[in-house]
């Protein structure tokens, strides 16, 4: 820290009590100056000397028939005031970033100019400033933080605003340039670190970020400001100072959030932090720290601009969201945990903003050739994001089915290639509602394509005692073909098999080999039953592993094959997931064996 002596007499201010100092001299004081609740007994001459002010209320004491001079306003209060009067004793006062401001305001109320003595208080304070201070990092960052206490004698001097265009523009430095020591705990807790210019490799480019932090809010914003006009600060380096502002002091617990102290600060710091945002609403910022900003913004009620310009910001990013970002509480007067509107507008607003990316010609074209992964990956990326936040949401007793089916349905079809998250959200719906009715729980499984589901997934859903009867024989019937279609292509490699295989698949789409890790992780919470049992009479086509009840089912269905083609179960038929005509002749059992294995062995489902 830089600092500055000022005269060399020996201190001669004594003390007596808490509220009296004067001088320690042969010559007896002739004046007592009253700041605030101090009294200090001094001498004319030297103050008189240097203080054009004083001259003028001594005078004015005079006339009035006393030596007392009562000033209740003066800046810096007692403590200034002892500095400026050692000055003008000639005794030995040391500046420093802590006081000089106060030194300097407390000068300026006293007129301790040029005009009235050379070489007087205020031209050696601004010497220090100008030569030492404002060319110090953390110097000029002590000296901003202690203006507050000043105002409005320190702004009306400039001081905030020099020590602000003296950070900004240090800020604004090429870090392999930087020369001065910094605040970086990132990479060491609580180290200082110095830096040289032949180290340039060791200086990160947020190298400014942590200092600034200790700033209050109204002058952390005009910092950020001033930075932000010098154009030399990239949006994802703003965004970076703003999120560790954000960490410094927007507490973590929702009480100290919302609590009476604390809320009209943090309702200031947040909207501070998003008025700062860069206006590239793109980039700067990671949608998990927009989407904290969300989370705060509505618990301390900071009101609906905010609110929207953060939505619009968070649409455009949404899907590099995670489901824990997500989950932002409802008011305290919802039935929900989650705010479940929320999620389903931004969702929305995505889908708008992607708008001509996602015509159905051109998704279909794409599907035709195999290309719609690569060329929708953030549509991929939303479409687990929603069916792990739906999964998460499920278990929510108060969920109405109508939410559930509402956010699971806004997706388009290319969003999922596979419905494994998708089926597992159900599920747990499913379990966490066991009283639904049998027409919800239809509607509720509708939304779920079992023809994308991967073969663990398949697995799963045939033992599954929570699903309609008429969603498991549909897993099983295409769990068969999807076998038949494997041994077909094992036994013939040319001609007639290709065809055959070709045809066969025209029945669903074809899955994306590349999401079946993912899948497998989000099935890890849904119990999967292993059967040992190896008899060949329980795989479909040498393919499924059936438990004995699936099998049973699957047994009456296909032993009415061939025996006629207006038999069809009404169950089965009715289902918007059922396979085209053209290939359901393998479901076209008798009427009286679907009843009887729904009536023998699912009692609870239908």
């Amino acid at each position: 820290m830089k600092f500055m002596k000022l005269g060399s007499k020996p201190d001669a201010f004594l003390t007596e009590g808490n509220d009296v100092r004067f001088v320690a001299s042969d010559l007896a004081t002739d004046v007592i100056i009253c700041v605030g609740d101090v009294k200090f007994h001094l001498h004319k001459f030297p103050l008189l000397s240097k203080s054009y002010r004083l001259q003028k209320l001594v005078h004015e004491a005079s006339e009035d028939g006393t030596d007392e001079v009562y000033i209740s306003d003066f800046p810096g209060g007692p403590k200034a005031f002892e500095i400026c009067a050692k000055f003008c004793y000639g005794m030995t006062v040391t500046l420093n970033a802590y006081n000089v401001v106060a030194a300097r305001c407390a000068a300026e109320y006293l007129e301790m100019t040029e005009d009235v003595e050379k070489g007087n208080l205020i031209y050696k304070i601004e010497v220090f400033l100008n030569s030492s201070v404002f060319r110090s990092w953390k110097d000029s960052i002590i000296v901003l933080q202690t203006t507050k206490s000043l105002l409005p004698w320190s702004e009306e001097l400039k001081i905030v605003g020099r020590c602000i265009d003296s950070i900004a523009s240090k800020t604004s430095v090429d870090p392999s340039l930087v020369n001065w020591s910094y605040t970086y705990s990132k990479r060491s807790t609580n180290q200082i670190v110095e830096l040289y210019p032949n180290k340039t490799h060791v200086v990160p480019k947020d190298w400014w970020v942590e200092d600034i932090c200790e700033l209050d809010v109204d002058l952390y914003k005009r910092v950020m400001v001033a930075i932000k006009s010098k154009g030399r600060m990239s949006p994802e380096l703003i965004g970076e100072a703003l999120k560790a502002y954000a960490v410094r002091w927007l507490p973590d617990s929702y009480d100290a959030l919302v609590s009476d102290d604390y809320m009209i600060r943090n309702k200031s710091l947040v909207e501070t932090l998003i008025w700062l945002l860069p206006k590239d609403k793109s980039s700067g910022c990671s949608c998990r720290f927009l989407l904290k900003l969300l989370k705060i913004v509505i618990l301390v009620e900071a009101g609906d601009l905010l609110k929207e310009e953060l939505m619009n910001r968070i649409s455009s990013q949404l899907h590099k969201a995670s489901v824990k970002d997500l989950l932002i509480p409802t008011r305290a007067n919802g039935d929900t945990l989650y705010d479940i509107d929320l999620v389903r507008s931004l969702v929305t607003r995505f889908l708008v903003q992607e708008g001509p990316a996602h015509d159905p010609d051109i998704i279909e074209s794409e599907q035709q050739k195999g290309e719609y992964i690569l060329g929708h990956a953030s549509l991929l990326n939303l479409g687990k994001l929603i069916d792990g936040y739906l999964a998460e949401i499920a278990s929510d007793p108060n969920l109405p089915i109508s939410s559930f089916i509402g956010l699971s349905t806004l997706l388009p079809a290319v969003a999922r290639p596979v419905h494994d998250g998708l089926y597992t959200a159900i599920d747990i719906y499913l379990k966490e509602h066991p009283n639904l009715p049998k027409a919800e729980k239809r509607s509720i499984c509708c939304l779920m394509d079992v023809k994308k589901l991967s073969p663990e997934a398949s697995i799963h859903a045939a033992q599954n005692d929570r699903l309609p009867l008429r969603v498991v024989v549909q897993v099983l019937f295409f769990e068969q073909l999807r076998a038949s279609a494997a041994a077909i292509t094992n036994e013939n490699s040319h001609g007639s098999a290709r065809t055959t295989s070709a045809n066969i698949e025209e029945h669903w789409e074809r899955p994306a080999p590349e999401e079946y890790k993912s899948i497998k992780k989000q099935l890890k919470t849904v119990k999967i039953e292993d059967n040992n049992n190896t008899n060949s009479k329980n795989k479909i086509g040498g393919g499924l592993l059936l438990p004995s009840r699936s099998r049973r089912i699957f047994d009456k269905l296909w032993s009415g094959k061939g025996q006629g083609e207006n038999n069809r179960s009404s169950e089965t038929s009715g289902s918007s997931q059922s396979p085209p005509s053209s290939s359901a002749n393998p479901l076209d059992a008798s009427k009286s064996s679907g009843s009887s294995s729904r009536n023998n062995r699912r009692h609870s489902v239908s």
